[in-house]
């Protein structure tokens, strides 16, 4: 997918693959998809849905469900709900691999958005990771990026679902076609990213694996530069 003409960010990609022993649950289903999305349905490193842990749990949660929507709906409010945030938790230990965030039960808005993905592909729908670039203190500078999930329903293509968790002053919902999620970007140097990234950003998965404890995540929250023509 390639950038917009009038919006080029600048971010440091490098990739780490991962191979699973775990058989592709994937395969044993029927599921057509455009080549486009097939990469959203993939295990990696971080969004490890063949790990048993999180495949066991995606098929629990889908379990007597039928359609997509439904399944979406089950696995969104599962990591919204149940999955603290780990800012408002003040918790540890730092997560990042998908796997990681469902044995402890916490995670950053990035970590709870590899879970859910992880959660949604290991139920055959194709989900990716997306970003706002946010201000940090209530509406000043400095800023970071806040992770979410996209995810592509038959019905209406891709739509943006937020799981970090709601509280006072943010509820983030799962309504297609009407997006309801925890943040606007309405200040200058504020904005939603529009690529769908297969695996996360480099630069998210760095920061969270230098933060010793939440304290020190939230002082070193991953940002980009934009650049408009």
């Amino acid at each position: 997918m390639p950038f917009p003409l009038e919006l080029l960010w600048v971010v440091a990609t490098r990739s780490v693959m991962f191979k699973s022993d775990i058989k592709n649950l994937a395969k044993k289903r029927k599921f057509n998809v455009n080549k486009a999305v097939k990469k959203y349905l993939d295990s990696c490193d971080i969004i490890d849905w063949c790990h048993p842990a999180v495949s066991a749990k995606a098929m629990t949660l889908a379990a007597e469900l039928k359609g997509e929507e439904a399944i979406t709906e089950a696995c969104f409010i599962f990591v919204r709900d149940k999955i603290s945030h780990s800012w408002d938790s003040q918790q540890n230990p730092i997560t990042c691999r998908a796997s990681a965030v469902l044995e402890h039960g916490t995670g950053y808005c990035y970590a709870k958005s590899h879970l859910l993905a992880a959660l949604l592909r290991a139920n055959s729908i194709p989900a990716g990771l997306c970003y706002q670039r946010l201000t940090i203190d209530h509406g000043r500078p400095s800023f970071c990026l806040h992770g979410l999930v996209a995810v592509y329903l038959k019905k209406y293509g891709w739509y943006r679902i937020d799981p970090r968790g709601n509280k006072p002053g943010v509820e983030a919902a799962f309504c297609p076609p009407v997006e309801k999620l925890a943040f606007s970007t309405d200040l200058e140097g504020e904005a939603d990213l529009p690529e769908i990234w297969p695996k996360p950003l480099t630069i998210v998965v760095e920061a969270l694996k230098a933060g010793n404890d939440y304290l020190g995540v939230a002082n070193n929250l991953p940002d980009i530069d934009l650049i408009k023509n």
